[in-house]
């Protein structure tokens, strides 16, 4: 049975159970602050758990695209030592929403099992919850009486609440679990140790295969339980690991759902693939193929490999994959994104983001791979320099914050630092990395960390979000909670009648205040959670429960709302210029400027953005009114010819932003009539990843601005200039300074010339070689000058010419090409540069060095005589 019909067989056989079928939700997660990717199958129904939506039906399967590799599920260190852990892998799902529970949660799952796919029930145990006094939690009698019908007696065990209590984080719905796991061991080694003793000690052929989670409580801030309106049915089946039981594997990477891809590998490498745990070889193949799997549908969602949050993990994860091919596939070229041909292959029917965003995914890999070998070159230049230092200080330890260091700032794996050291004998100072590692996490917790505490409930109202129609309105706080952070106490509000837009879609969230008769409070910014509309106020009025009034920040909202309408006239315009395959990929619009990244893959010439910011700013003007259909299903969306963007979570029904020709899905707020926008220009375009290019614009009051400055400069130009024609005087000032400059030039080479006069006859003998140490205010494009004639015309010589020229330290070294083999005029320069708390660099018979120290330069002098 191949992957694609075990993945078929599954939706296929809930949908006969009256499931609704559903697509996976992207990867990466954009409105959940708690999450930075789909770490299981049922983060994208976090809000029907939580009670916040209503589902779509009340029986749902899929099998969602999921990650694992950051916060409390990590699994990246794991990955490619064992033959079981992933970093992407796919998590196939059953769920029920207040419908059926714990009986046909157990029933459906044996009869898939056995019946469908037709696992021998003797290779199959399953677990329940033992209980825990510590939260009087009893014994999941229920659970094992619904299993007896199905299995022995023997083959139910119970399991703690590490194993057997599902959470879906510190806080939010949990529930008793029930494991299935299944033994694909040979018969000979069954008869020797019973598949009982093996369940949950990490055996890799008796392995946990479905978790069948059913939700009745939900953990409080303060680690209390208190039960659920509704019961819910939460199931996870690991999909890779399905398919290596019923394909009769030992592993899963030797199931169809990687061999096509280790194929690939091992044509690329010319290393052979065994399959041995050990064998580092083996261990770089396995975190290859996982990995591309990852960072492939991460990038066709919409996330870019960056230096910051879920971009940085990314990034991060592809790094690990090129490090493993580099050091133990001896892979010094970029050949990961020729992976992509064969995952399209592979996935791309049943995850079309692939197929669309192939090329993309493909031009980002091969991009990343290319930088990261660079640093990887570079790196090595670093680490040994580091580990020659150790060794002319007669030390055998490389000292762990410089390791930190080459891999912090300049990206360079600390494993292959710690193999470079042993190859030379030495040991790395793990304490001092571990150290400096720890500060890093440090800093990165404090900026970040917050304590959050359980919403307190006032009068249940209805919340809902007012602010397409209007930016003040009366409203009642419906429930709050206090946040604590790094900057102080706040409070976190929702509203009955909110005018606060939350961020998303690229928008930043509305500020304002939130007042009544007596109080006032500063809102400070708005977010979504869990389809929550919170706000961020500076302190808890005293009476929570009374009539209050929301007011927007009206002077930000018009420019925000300007800046988002602009991006989608600016789409359109760079899709009729450039060509159908631009599509947005990452926006950012607030009040002060917008940010446009977009799929395209040569730089913009001057003309197209002339003609682009024509296009643009012709829309403006014909003042087109905003048609806003706000809720239409979603196929009569795209069928009027809305754009759908990859990497967004849509749902059936959808709000469709028009303005004329330009059609697209969006849930941020808009101008009225194009004419609101007043003017677009754009202020620069750039690269902003393989394949992305970025504009960065403004329009409205900063538009408007920006003229009213230039308009003034040339004004205050105009004036310092005494002329209107300020183009013509500025011309004219051009050639009279090339003029003076040439004046200057001829003026240097002539004092340079008696220079070298004096200074052929300064050498001084020390032994069979001649020094120079030499003072001098001359510019350095004349040392230079003179220090190469200086080291051609006198054999055996070194020069050292230390400038003051214009109040900026700068030391020169020249070694003779007979002396090149003997003295490094890099060497000679790194030690002098100290003196000057500079640096610098260059080959071994000419280098030079800038410095902060300008009163360094005579110790500098003293300790080039002794050279």
């Amino acid at each position: 049975m191949t992957s694609q019909e075990i993945r078929q067989k599954f939706l296929d056989y809930f949908k006969s159970k009256d499931h609704l079928i559903v697509p996976s939700a992207p990867i990466v997660l954009k409105d959940d602050p708690t999450l930075m990717f789909s770490n299981s199958g049922m983060t994208q129904f976090k809000d029907f758990f939580l009670g916040y939506k209503t589902p779509t039906a009340p029986r749902i399967a899929d099998t969602q695209k999921c990650l694992r590799v950051s916060g409390k599920h990590n699994d990246l260190d794991d990955v490619g030592r064992d033959t079981y852990h992933h970093t992407m892998f796919e998590m196939l799902g059953n769920w029920s929403f207040g419908d059926y529970f714990k009986k046909d949660a157990i029933a459906f799952a044996w009869e898939l099992l056995t019946e469908v796919y037709g696992i021998p029930k003797e290779n199959l145990y399953v677990t329940i919850f033992e209980g825990d006094a510590s939260e009087n939690l009893e014994r999941d009698q229920d659970a094992y009486d619904f299993w007896k019908s199905h299995i022995s007696e023997d083959r139910i065990i119970n399991g703690n609440k590490k194993d057997n209590f599902w959470e879906m984080g510190e806080s939010g719905p949990c529930g008793p679990c029930s494991e299935i796991h299944i033994d694909i061991r040979s018969e000979e080694e069954k008869a020797k140790v019973s598949g009982l003793e093996l369940v949950n000690n990490d055996h890799p052929q008796v392995v946990e295969v479905w978790n069948l989670v059913f939700m009745e409580f939900n953990r409080k801030a303060d680690k209390s339980l208190e039960k659920l309106p509704a019961q819910h049915v939460d199931t996870g089946m690991g999909f890779e690991r399905l398919c290596m039981a019923l394909q009769g594997k030992s592993s899963n990477y030797d199931t169809d759902v990687f061999t096509p891809l280790i194929a690939k590998v091992e044509e690329l490498s010319g290393k052979k693939y065994t399959g041995i745990l050990e064998d580092e070889k083996d261990i770089a193949i396995r975190v290859v193929v996982d990995h591309i799997r990852a960072v492939s549908f991460a990038i066709a969602d919409g996330q870019l490999p960056s230096n910051g949050g879920a971009g940085y993990v990314i990034r991060r994860i592809l790094r690990r994959g090129i490090s493993y091919s580099y050091r133990f596939l001896d892979m010094k070229e970029p050949f990961l994104y020729q992976l992509v041909a064969v995952l399209q292959n592979q996935m791309g029917a049943f995850f079309p983001e692939l197929e669309k965003q192939g090329n993309l995914v493909t031009e980002v890999i091969k991009s990343e791979e290319e930088s990261f070998l660079n640093k990887i070159e570079n790196g090595l230049i670093r680490i040994n320099n580091i580990i020659k230092d150790t060794q002319n200080k007669g030390e055998t330890i490389v000292p762990g914050n410089l390791v930190f260091e080459l891999y912090d700032t300049h990206g360079f794996p600390a494993d292959l630092s710690r193999i470079i050291a042993e190859e030379k004998g030495l040991t790395i100072d793990e304490q001092g990395f571990a150290e400096e590692m720890q500060k890093q996490k440090d800093r990165s917790r404090g900026d970040s960390e917050q304590k959050v505490y359980d919403w307190v409930n006032l009068e249940e109202r209805e919340e809902k979000f007012v602010g397409y129609d209007q930016i003040e309105a009366e409203t009642y706080i419906t429930r709050y909670r206090k946040v604590e952070n790094k900057d102080g106490e706040f409070y976190q509000v929702v509203l009955s009648n909110s005018p606060f837009y939350p961020e998303g879609g690229g928008q930043v969230g509305d500020k304002g205040v939130l007042e009544n008769a007596t109080e006032s409070f500063e809102v400070l910014e708005t977010k979504k959670e869990n389809g929550l509309i919170i706000s961020l106020i500076n302190g808890l009025p005293k009476d929570a429960g009374a009539l209050f009034y929301a007011k927007v920040d009206a002077t930000d909202r018009k420019n925000s709302q300007a800046n988002h309408s602009v991006t989608h006239l600016l789409h359109e315009a760079l899709r009729d210029v450039l060509g159908t395959h631009v599509e947005q990929k990452g926006s950012y619009v607030g009040p002060d400027y917008l940010r446009f990244d977009f799929s395209h893959f040569n730089k913009m010439t001057e003309e197209e953005l002339a003609l682009i910011e024509e296009k643009v700013n012709a829309k403006i003007k014909e003042s087109i009114a905003l048609q806003e259909f706000r809720n239409i299903p979603i196929k009569e969306a795209i069928d009027k010819g809305a754009m759908a963007l990859f990497g967004e979570k849509y749902g059936d029904n959808v709000r469709m932003i028009q303005f004329g020709s330009s059609k697209e899905l969006c849930g941020g707020t808009h101008v009225k009539s194009t004419s609101e926008i007043g003017h677009f220009k754009i202020n620069s375009e750039s690269s902003a990843a393989a394949g992305i290019r970025r504009i960065e614009a403004i329009s409205g009051d900063k538009s408007e601005e920006y003229f009213k400055n230039l308009e003034k400069q040339i004004i205050e130009l105009s004036q310092l200039l005494k002329s209107k024609d300020v183009v013509r005087s500025i011309e004219k000032l051009i050639e009279e300074n090339s003029s003076l400059k040439a004046e200057v030039e001829a003026f240097k080479k002539e004092k340079a010339k008696g220079e070298i006069g004096d200074w052929k006859g300064a050498y001084e003998q020390k032994g069979d070689k001649l020094l120079l140490v030499k003072r001098t205010s001359l510019d350095a494009g004349s040392v230079k000058d003179i220090v190469f004639q200086l080291k051609r015309e006198i054999p055996t010589s070194i020069t050292v010419i230390l400038s003051d020229a214009d109040g900026k330290p700068m030391i020169t070294v020249g070694v003779s090409d007979d002396l090149a083999g003997i003295y490094q005029a890099g060497a000679l320069i790194k030690d002098l540069a100290k003196e000057i708390q500079g640096g610098g660099g260059g080959n071994p018979g000419f280098a030079t060095a800038g410095g902060k120290n300008l009163d360094g330069l005579e110790n500098a002098y003293q300790k080039a005589l002794n050279i």
